[in-house]
């Protein structure tokens, strides 16, 4: 029997849809309660059920301005594993669109977007939602508060605004670090189905006081909701070969990590404990917002970019230990191999060469292409306040460290992600059942401040990394079933990461012959996402999809 009670919830979106310029207005939900029945795995079937469904009601501001009202059905919390180790997160939604503006439409070979909201490694559900757009950290009744984890957590609501406190939050983001819901709902304006997965994540205690959400849960259970889509091929509306995912942050790592790992068979044991569908787990395409990743080198990769910046006190870090890292970098760039971008006039990049390349890759387009889309006076406000740009009229250059000095201050201490002290949220992320922070990297085992007996990193340690790192899969062992595709942005002024984590990810991806659409948002911080539209375009052009059909 198909639920049709019909729900009307009004969605604003007001973002700038040129890339480089900041976005402007934000993201407005009025929502009520939906009353949509899960479906799919309550006998442990993992089978897709058509007809229960809620049919809602929205409207959609898109990019330029235009409003669209949009029909959908709405399937809430499927858990998509017939072994859950907690449903709450364990469980995903999907929206589909069935009339846009007036005219029914059929999403039934649409392309898929696969948003996830994870912020900070933390856990994130659907649980609560009331339509598309609703996943958020926490989750309601059942789940295992996040417990352990040396970072602040986040509400629970869908439509919080960014928490100061939370690392990686800004007007883009929720209040782990995650990304808001624009994706997802131009998605749906555009016909294409949008299905949203919780995850487990760091911190997550169960009562024996175990935790359950540490690395590599959040890449299994995502890698378990691709294969229940695709498992139900035929059933859950939509082109399951078309599986477009999308993430910000560590959303954004885990996405590319789906990418990058697609069928690769180092998760099986993992998949097979929670009851995932025997299916294939590979996607399409990949977006990816800030992603951060590769982080057995990123504290090197930090220390290499923001070593000189002084944090937000105005006080240095230790520069003895920024120079060890940095060199460590130079280290790992090397042994890389990897080669500029066509076009770039660049070989194999180096941390010699790479302040070059980033500069005349991605940091000169980018100041460029913003001072390009002001008015005549603002742009001379502009250069007249930031002196360190050269703008001839067409293009704009400066120096690397005019640039460092432009941003200014870092982000995080010394080392950015390993902390001595066990601080930071990787820490956390790459815990055991029993202890809920340890060292991953070799430099901060040595250098642990917490009285550890041992100075080594414990033995499970180099699996879990090879699960975590989208590079093992791109370099150390090619995956033929990765993503082709790629869309990668980052803000310049972010410094939660490294500058060059994106741009290996980006040169090693076209490297092996994928697409790369990889550019950087001139002066903008973590989590900005300001060409959206863009984004929704790309989906249609890489998957060959047309427009929703007429009914």
């Amino acid at each position: 029997m198909k639920h049709r009670a019909i729900k009307r919830r009004n969605v604003v979106i007001g973002i700038g849809a040129t890339a480089g310029v900041a976005a402007v207005g934000g993201i407005a939900l009025n929502a009520g309660a939906a009353t949509a029945n899960a479906s799919g795995s309550s006998d442990g079937s993992l089978v897709f059920d058509p007809d229960a469904y809620t049919e809602l009601t929205t409207t959609v501001t898109d990019t330029e301005g235009t409003e669209h009202a949009v029909t959908y059905h709405f399937w809430k919390a499927i858990t998509y594993v017939s072994k859950p180790v907690d449903a709450t997160y364990q469980s995903l939604n999907v929206s589909v669109p069935v009339e846009i503006d007036g005219t029914a439409v059929d999403a039934s070979n649409a392309p898929i977007l696969l948003a996830n909201s994870v912020g900070g490694y933390m856990p994130s559900s659907v649980a609560d939602a009331t339509g598309v757009g609703g996943a958020s950290m926490g989750g309601g009744a059942g789940g295992g508060a996040p417990s352990g984890a040396p970072t602040s957590s986040a509400s629970a609501s869908p439509t919080a605004s960014a928490s100061a406190s939370a690392p990686g939050a800004n007007g883009n983001t929720n209040a782990t670090g995650g990304a808001m819901n624009t994706n997802q709902l131009l998605a749906l304006a555009a016909g294409y189905v949008v299905v949203e997965p919780g995850a487990r994540g760091r911190g997550l205690k169960n009562s024996d006081g175990e935790y359950y959400g540490s690395a590599p849960a959040v890449i299994v259970d995502l890698k378990a909701a691709v294969r229940y889509v695709r498992s139900n091929k035929g059933r859950i509306p939509g082109n399951v070969d078309r599986i477009v995912s999308a993430g910000t942050s560590a959303g954004g790592a885990v996405s590319t990590l789906l990418g990058a790992s697609g069928d690769s068979p180092i998760y099986d044991k993992h998949l097979k404990e929670i009851g995932a569908a025997d299916t294939s787990d590979a996607i399409f395409a990949v977006g990816a917002w800030c992603p951060i990743t590769d982080l057995e080198h990123a504290d090197g990769a930090y220390e290499w970019n923001w070593g000189t910046n002084a944090l937000s006190t105005g006080k240095q870090v230790d520069q003895t230990v920024s120079k060890d890292l940095g060199s460590q970098f130079a280290e790992y760039q090397a042994k890389l191999r990897l080669r500029g971008l066509k076009g770039s006039g660049f070989g194999t990049l180096t941390a010699r060469n790479y302040d070059e390349y980033l500069l005349k890759q991605y940091l000169e387009p980018s100041a460029t292409t913003y001072l390009a889309a002001l008015s005549d006076s603002d742009r001379e406000t502009y250069l007249a306040k930031n002196t360190f740009i050269t703008w001839d009229g067409q293009k704009a250059t400066f120096t690397w460290d005019g640039f460092l000095t432009h941003v200014g201050a870092r982000k995080k201490t010394v080392p950015a992600f390993d902390a001595f002290d066990l601080s930071a949220g990787e820490n956390n992320e790459f815990g055991s059942a029993t202890t809920a922070n340890r060292h991953f990297t070799a430099y901060g085992a040595k250098n642990d401040t917490t009285g550890l007996a041992g100075k080594r990193v414990e033995s499970d340690i180099p699996e879990l990394l090879n699960l975590m790192n989208p590079m093992y899969h791109l370099v150390e062992k090619v995956n033929g079933k990765r993503s082709r595709h790629w869309w990668i942005r980052l803000g310049t002024n972010d410094t939660d990461t490294s500058h060059v984590i994106s741009a290996n990810l980006a040169a090693r991806a076209e490297n092996l012959g994928d697409e790369v659409d990889h550019l950087y948002y001139w002066d903008q911080g973590h989590g900005a996402n300001t060409d959206p539209g863009d984004f929704i375009t790309w989906i249609a052009e890489v998957t060959g999809y047309k427009k929703a059909k007429k009914k």
